[in-house]
């Protein structure tokens, strides 16, 4: 199974941005959209945006649409979410995978801790 190594995560006020990125241990193929998800303090692992193999395609859940971009740079195996203007609710362990729709495929990985507070 590809594995994942997620980063860039840390603590920021309310309205800061931060980049998080997604190494894959290998090449996912050809066909494979690849999602963020995100497990916030008592609650379960929850979708967050999904972006189909060239790009051209984005999903987003509704609480981050105009404040979250995905992106990915397949030659390089990795996948981005941009984080703008952010919430405390956004405080959250976020983990990446493939996805069929917006379902996950793989096992998990560590996940990258983002704290939002003042």
């Amino acid at each position: 199974q590809v594995q994942f190594v997620e980063s860039g995560g840390g603590s920021v006020q309310p309205g800061g941005f931060l980049r998080l990125s997604c190494a894959a241990s290998e090449p996912t193929s050809s066909n494979s959209a690849m999602g963020w998800f995100r497990q916030r303090p008592g609650n379960k692992r929850e979708f967050v945006a999904a972006i189909n193999w060239s790009g051209n395609s984005t999903d987003y859940t509704n609480s981050v649409k105009g404040r979250f971009t995905i992106s990915r740079e397949n030659a390089k195996k990795t996948v981005y979410l941009q984080m703008n203007s952010l919430k405390p609710g956004d405080t959250a362990v976020y983990y990446c995978n493939t996805v069929i729709g917006r379902s996950p495929r793989q096992s998990w990985g560590q996940g990258t801790q983002v704290t939002v507070s003042s």
